[in-house]
């Protein structure tokens, strides 16, 4: 098995040798939540003028590290953008096909909102609220059942009586799944029904992570300017997304109170807002030296100018790492230090 992956990674290495001279600008993918980042650093990029502005696309962060982890080539991509850590899954992946070195970048925080148009007054929910409205089964009467609710009002009386509709990411987004990771299973420990069920692992994590598939959650893709554009559409709808889109648009939408802390950049920060999670970029150490540019791309996406306290990334709506912890991402990014799992 040995032989046979240093044999992939030679023959693609030479592949890529051979074939240098047909991209010499770098090609970026991923995360929409990460996307206004890496678009912002490369177009700052570029206007030094040493080297082409590099080429970003959105695909969602699972999608990103499945072209990410396709191979080793002109024909792949030099960088991803990830709204969560890499997978072992994903890890070992990249390393059956020939990917041998991958450098792990964090930029910095972002949290998750669930937001609607300004039209509305302003919304106070907690992530049992939220669960329930988003949940595939919910406890009601001591059993798990399909979920009932078409209005907010039915999961609580205080809430208004208005049909739930609710605009969010694909499983292939890891906004999902961080919103899965800090709403929903998290929101699960309150209800007895479903720690009932941790005995069955699988029984388990799907009871906290499915969504309703009933037309009241609708999967609205990986471009989250859209969401934001079908809320100021549909004043009734609610819509998940990365707090960077709020920040962009506070003329437009807001963001719902969760368990009574607003999703601000002071509170991100602060580690009040609980719905928040770190982002990154992950680097192939194996087109640095082929491909131009790209430490020193890395270089400016963790910059002080690009990702500290009064970086042109917070004005992005990026929640900046804390000074030290940034030169530690830094001299490890220059260094193209590989990631181990």
């Amino acid at each position: 098995m040995l032989k046979k992956t240093l044999l992939l990674a030679a023959l693609a290495s030479v592949a890529f040798a051979g074939t240098a001279m047909a991209r010499d600008q770098i090609r970026i993918v991923g995360s929409s939540t990460v996307f206004p980042f890496t678009t912002a650093t490369a177009e700052q990029f570029g206007k030094g003028g040493k080297f082409k502005t590099p080429i970003v696309e959105s695909t969602g962060t699972g999608g990103g590290f499945k072209l990410f982890c396709g191979g080793v080539g002109v024909g792949h991509p030099d960088m991803t953008g990830a709204s969560r850590a890499m997978t072992k899954g994903e890890f070992e992946s990249c390393k059956k096909a020939g990917v041998d070195g991958i450098t792990e970048v964090k930029i910095g925080y972002d949290g998750i909102v669930f937001a609607n148009s300004k039209a509305n007054k302003p919304s106070q929910l907690t992530k049992e609220q939220l669960f329930l409205a988003l949940a595939h089964k919910v406890p009601k009467d001591g059993k798990l059942v399909d979920n009932p609710y078409t209005t907010w009002n039915q999961i609580d009386p205080k809430l208004a009586n208005k049909k739930i509709e609710i605009l969010g990411p694909p499983p292939t987004s890891g906004t999902r799944d961080a919103f899965i990771e800090l709403v929903m299973e998290e929101a699960c420990k309150s209800f007895k029904e479903i720690e009932a069920l941790k005995a069955d692992k699988k029984a388990h994590k799907a009871a906290c992570s499915a969504f309703r598939e009933d037309g009241i959650f609708i999967e609205a893709g990986e471009n989250d300017n859209l969401i934001v554009q079908k809320l100021v559409a549909n004043p009734a709808a609610y819509g998940i997304f990365g707090f960077s889109f709020l920040d962009q648009n506070t003329d437009k939408v807001q963001g719902a109170e969760i368990n009574g802390v607003a999703p601000t950049f002071d509170n991100i920060a602060s580690g009040k807002y609980s719905v928040s999670r770190p982002l990154f970029v992950y680097a192939k150490n194996q087109h640095a030296s082929v491909v131009p540019g790209m430490k020193e791309f890395l270089g400016e996406l963790t910059s002080t100018k690009a990702a500290g306290n009064d970086g042109y990334l917070s004005s992005k709506g990026l929640i900046p790492l804390p000074a030290a912890d940034l030169k530690k991402v830094r001299d490890a990014s220059l260094a193209l230090t590989p990631l181990s799992m």
